[in-house]
């Protein structure tokens, strides 16, 4: 080397050039930290409140409503500030701020949904057998089905009796209610269900959960264990068993949401995927005030089935929102949408160094870096993904970080691993700009998920500086 040639600061060039890989926790400092520990004590509650669609449609129409949010009427016309919410049959929702340019240059769509992998029952659910009464089942979403059995289960839903009245069911939440189960065979004598694989191990049809174990009193017959529990049933809700058929009723972890680790730096619970992401687009819509665009939050029903039905984003009804919003101010709504926007808000996984071979560690997300942003999805080649644009990215990126966002991008896990698919597709097919923006979560789709509080907080603050956003 030359002797008037100076040598190269490769520490202070990677600062300039290279990608900054400091923990979030030392990004933030201990005064965010504490406002992520705040904000996860409402999150908590709302996952303790709100463990199927229907009950987070409830508890969202409660805070929205407390929030200043009005049913939306079509027929009326808006000014900026105007809050508004469209509820979709119980199951799904609209959430509104209407902007100072309206619709005119499009609107910030935040797209979350609301279902959970679950147990639902199927139509005629109930029989007996070797002296205890059981409930037939269909599992819903992406389970492994080993995961689900010697749990503690609660059940969650809605009965139409024949003269159509509703009743509202939630068993096994509250202290001293009862809880349900599905039992497995002890090591002992599991030699046989020990020899196969896991997805041999446990069938669909084995997924039958325990209700009872009593005959009815003093009384003679058959199917005496059944009909106690039918009874039990009649007493308490007034439903004889052909209610069953015109009722939804699904079987949930009783858990409780609860902070993990001795810093109690994560929250351990069911149904992160995508409540997590849910709850962020919830209070970033309530903390709007008056944006430049409106700004529109929408929870959906089915996307772990495929957001099929009219409660999915397979159906019309957020584009009818639009269209609606649109239509108030005289603006044709595929115009509207053609200029529209959508942070997709989804889960992906976090990298898990118990399963590291899945992953690929150079484009994962992690725990405590902040809200995880993936380009596409899809599986293998790309399938069934949406890829957005890099001038859209590069559009999120600059604005995450002019807000001081703490984010990070990556994929679900290695190429060729498998993969998953969100509503992005659904929403980006309407011609609108789509990316999915949401928490890392371990565990996903196990009845006992863990997110990091940071991570959650940071979603809030995607959210709130996307729809704030000049």
């Amino acid at each position: 080397m030359a002797k008037n040639e100076e040598k190269i600061d490769a520490k202070k060039l990677a600062e300039e050039l290279l990608n900054d890989k400091t923990h979030g926790a030392e990004k933030v400092g201990p005064k965010e930290m504490k406002k992520a520990q705040r904000f996860a004590e409402g999150y908590k509650e709302f996952l303790n409140r709100a463990k199927t669609e229907r009950e987070s449609v409830t508890w969202a129409v409660e805070a929205a409503e407390k929030a200043g949010f009005v049913p939306f009427d079509p027929q009326k016309k808006y000014k900026a500030g105007d809050r508004v919410y469209y509820n979709n049959r119980g199951k799904a929702m609209c959430l509104a701020v209407i902007g100072k340019k309206g619709c005119k240059e499009g609107v910030r769509i935040a797209a979350a949904h609301i279902d959970n992998p679950r147990i639902d029952l199927k139509p005629i659910p109930l029989y007996e057998a070797s002296e205890q009464a059981l409930l037939k089942t269909h599992y819903y979403g992406g389970i492994k089905k080993f995961q689900w059995v010697a749990i503690p289960l609660s059940m969650h839903g809605k009965i139409v009796r024949k003269d159509g009245t509703e009743i509202t069911v939630n068993v096994g939440e509250r202290e001293g209610d009862p809880q349900f189960t599905i039992t497995d065979i002890l090591p002992h004598l599991g030699k046989d269900q020990m020899a196969k694989t896991m997805s041999e191990a446990f069938t669909g049809e084995d997924l039958n959960i325990l209700v009872g174990s009593l005959p009815l009193e003093n009384a003679q017959g058959e199917q005496l264990f059944k009909l106690n529990v039918m009874n039990i049933l009649h007493e308490q809700y007034d439903i004889v068993e052909s209610d069953l058929i015109s009722a939804e009723i699904s079987f949930v972890p009783a858990f409780k949401a609860v902070d993990i680790g001795f810093d109690r730096s994560m929250i351990g619970a069911y149904g992160h995927d995508d409540r997590v992401c849910a709850y962020p687009a919830l209070e970033a819509i309530f903390q709007c005030k008056t944006p430049d665009h409106t700004a529109v939050t929408v929870l959906a029903d089915k996307e772990e089935v495929g957001s099929i039905g009219n409660t999915g984003l397979c159906s019309e009804y957020l584009r009818y929102f639009v269209a609606d919003l649109a239509a108030a101010e005289g603006l044709e709504a595929r115009h509207v949408w053609s200029k529209s926007n959508c942070l997709s808000a989804d889960v992906t996984a976090a990298y898990d160094p118990n399963y590291a071979s899945a992953y690929e560690a150079g484009n994962s997300c992690y725990l405590n870096r902040g809200v995880g942003v993936a380009k596409y999805t899809g599986s293998r080649g790309k399938g069934g993904s949406n890829d957005a644009s890099a001038e859209f990215l590069g559009w999120v990126r600059r604005l995450f970080d002019e807000h001081q966002v703490l984010w990070q991008i990556g994929e679900l896990g290695k190429v060729d691993q498998g993969g998953g698919g969100t509503v992005a597709l659904d929403i980006s097919r309407l011609n609108a700009d789509v990316i999915d923006v949401g928490v890392p979560v371990l565990s996903m789709h196990a009845p006992f998920e863990v997110v990091s509080k940071l991570d959650v907080y940071a979603t809030f603050q995607a959210f709130k500086a996307y729809f704030e956003a000049k």
